[in-house]
């Protein structure tokens, strides 16, 4: 057989073992894993003293688009993805209009397919009865999964999410637990897995105006605002309503030890529940409040020391299952104000891969960790394993090329995002993803992306695979 491309000597890294071998590719497909006779490639890339992973996957992107393309937009959010050695994503809901039927999924789709620089899912949104009877065309138009930010509620004429709003706004109110349980049980007929936000708005929307009368603005007062045990509530809600009806429940975000404790508990049980956190929570506390101000303000907030540790040790101990970045730019003059008025967001999507890298670099997990996390896992959460998150034969030639040896300065001037807010500028980090191939391509070289926008829209293959 003649392979299109060989990538040679590397030391090839899935979540069980790290051993060298060569890759060999045909047609955009892994056409053999073993040692490879050179004289059998058409083309070769020598990988002598790098890792090799399977693509990484960044399953929480908000690129904006359509609807808030002055904050970001698909063609800079994909490009920032290759650029930091992510070869798909797993593109949020929450755009205007958002992805709530198959007309909106259809026109998501025509809206983005020409600006991907890497493949992408999408994700539907849940909004209670609003849609509930749109979820099954959802399902099989080809949405990974399903999203329901709890608590939120929604603008009556462009069903933009509302993060802090009262009564007496002009404001289509959240969906109720009973449409919650409903939108559950609908969800796991369809086979699919549900994400949550979760946070309980009631309890923050009490504590902020509570708080913001007192007349503080320190981070703080924020965090007083966004107790843990407002986390937990949701999360145990959640796991409540998924032992009831059997749904496959993601949390995103985790970034309490409460809330980490309710996931905890509920897979000690069997159930099929799932965590996720973000770098932001792993990297940065409520001591960097100082000297990053707004910039690291996100809902759910960084929180103090404790909890940092306590979220690695949720890793460590395979409770925490994936690592997404919530890419979230917002535009340089909205990130100026007190904690209150600045909006929560920032972009991570270019520096998620790196960042978990530098981690592996301390020690803090291993590399077959970041393979599982930010590769395997997500696949067989979202249905597309075997497709993406893998270097096995019939695979996507999926492939990002690390080098643990790199350190630099993370900087303004590498990011691609539109606006390039973004906490951990100045952090000086060891490892970096040097090259990515997409379906055998390669689309990035040194932090750059290298083609066009070739990304391909991806659908589920398979069920949620949760049984690890």
């Amino acid at each position: 057989m003649m392979f299109d491309l060989v990538i040679q000597n590397g030391l090839i890294v899935t979540p069980q073992l790290t051993s060298r071998n060569d890759i060999g590719i045909v047609d955009g497909k892994i056409a053999a894993v073993g040692k490879i006779d050179r004289t059998k490639a058409r083309e070769i890339y020598n990988a002598d003293g790098k890792y090799v992973f399977p693509g990484f996957i960044d399953e929480h992107v908000h690129s904006r688009d359509p609807g808030l393309t002055d904050k970001e937009d698909f063609a800079h959010s994909t490009m920032s993805a290759a650029a930091g050695g992510v070869t798909t994503i797993l593109e949020m809901p929450n755009s205007i209009p958002p992805v709530k039927d198959v007309e909106s999924f259809d026109l998501r789709v025509r809206e983005l397919k020409s600006k991907a620089y890497v493949d992408y899912g999408l994700w539907g949104m849940v909004l209670g009865d609003l849609n509930q009877k749109d979820l099954p065309g959802l399902a099989k138009a080809g949405v990974v999964g399903f999203k329901l930010f709890w608590g939120y509620g929604l603008n009556k004429k462009t069903l933009a999410l509302i993060y802090n709003f009262s009564s007496a706004d002009d404001v289509m109110m959240p969906p109720d637990e009973g449409e919650i349980y409903d939108a559950f049980r609908v969800i796991e007929q369809l086979k699919k897995p549900l994400a949550i936000h979760a946070e309980n708005s009631y309890i923050i929307t009490r504590l902020t105006l509570q708080e913001r009368a007192s007349g503080h603005i320190d981070y703080a007062s924020f965090l007083r605002s966004r107790p843990p045990f407002s986390e937990a509530i949701t999360i145990q809600n959640g796991i409540m309503l998924a032992k009831a009806t059997g749904v496959h429940l993601h949390i995103v975000h985790v970034s309490s030890s409460e809330g980490l404790e309710c996931i905890k508990s509920a897979r000690a049980e069997g159930l099929p529940i799932t965590g996720e956190t973000c770098p932001h929570y792993l990297v940065l506390s409520d001591e960097d409040y100082s000297r990053l101000n707004g910039n690291m303000k996100v809902y759910p907030p960084i929180r103090e020391k404790y909890h940092q540790n306590k979220l690695w040790e949720g890793i460590q101990s395979g409770v925490i299952q994936t690592i997404g970045s919530d890419h979230a730019p917002h535009e340089e003059k909205e990130k100026k104000g007190d904690i209150w008025t600045v909006p929560a967001g920032a972009c991570g999507v270019q520096t998620l891969v790196p960042l978990m890298l530098h981690a592996a670099s301390q020690g803090k997990i291993t590399l077959n960790q970041v393979a599982a996390l930010l590769s395997e896992n997500p696949a067989r959460i979202w249905g597309l394993y075997g497709q993406k998150g893998a270097l096995s034969k019939g695979s996507d030639a999926d492939i990002t090329i690390v080098d643990m040896n790199v350190i630099r300065k993370l900087s303004n001037e590498e990011l691609f995002s539109k606006n390039k807010i973004n906490p951990f500028v100045g952090m000086e980090i060891q490892g970096a993803p040097i090259a990515s191939f997409l379906r055998g391509i390669q689309v990035m070289e040194d932090g750059k992306a290298i083609t066009g926008p070739i990304g391909q829209l991806i659908k589920p293959s398979t069920s949620c695979q949760s049984n690890w």
